[in-house]
């Protein structure tokens, strides 16, 4: 059953609200105007790129009726968390999140993530906690912002290095589902981060070239964090 039909299901509908991440992908919002809700959009945790749970509760109103959180990148929301926040406020939690990788492939792509965090300089690497699994390899590329971040992604590709930005435009800034909204580490990640490779068929010697390739750039940009 998808979001939509979900939501629908539990009598979530006009009038209602629903709580949503904003970084990321436009079909949770997309899901949530199909049951004739309102999306109402969250910043997130800088860490985990999942919902802040503060600003969940922060935001609920008499006519919210539901949250979806999202887990990013492999890593975990605090579901834990998100529930007792739900039972408080008796609002429907839905989750969304990757799907399952096999272990063997986990346990390498945390090898290779392994490798990269202890080696890569002039970036911030992510966070390893909450059994990360590392369906993408985030980091974050400080300084100016934006410029800063494509022109470092530019500088990757032309040695030979594949990269991608995970979440180019927030979706309260795309048409159709804009709105005035303050969401600092939203639009912080959006500008910042950049995804590695960390598949698991990497042989060593390419997961090598990934690390000489950006220290080899880390000392062009100036760095946020020592």
């Amino acid at each position: 059953m998808g979001t939509a039909a979900m939501l629908k299901a539990a009598g979530i509908g006009a009038g209602d609200e629903v709580i949503v991440p904003a970084f990321g992908n436009v079909e949770v919002a997309e899901a949530v105007k199909l049951a004739d809700a309102v999306p109402v959009y969250v910043d997130i945790d800088p860490e985990t790129y999942c919902l802040d749970m503060t600003a969940v509760e922060a935001a609920v109103s008499a006519r919210t009726a539901a949250v979806i959180v999202v887990h990013r990148f492999g890593r975990n929301a605090d579901i834990a968390r998100l529930r007792e926040v739900g039972q408080r406020h008796g609002l429907l939690v839905l989750e969304q999140g990757e799907s399952e990788t096999p272990y063997g492939e986990v346990s390498q792509r945390r090898a290779h993530a392994a490798y990269l965090s202890g080696r890569l300089r002039g970036v911030r690497t992510p966070d390893g906690g909450g059994e990360h699994t590392y369906q993408q390899y985030v980091v974050r590329v400080p300084g100016n912002g934006r410029p800063d971040r494509d022109a470092f992604a530019r500088a990757l590709r032309a040695r030979g290095v594949e990269c991608r930005v995970p979440v180019k435009t927030p979706v309260h800034r795309m048409p159709g589902f804009r709105r005035d909204v303050c969401l600092p580490e939203t639009e912080r990640a959006a500008d910042e981060t950049l995804a590695l490779p960390v598949d698991a068929s990497l042989t060593k010697r390419e997961i090598q070239r990934i690390v000489s390739a950006c220290n080899a750039l880390g000392g062009l940009l100036q760095p946020a964090f020592p």
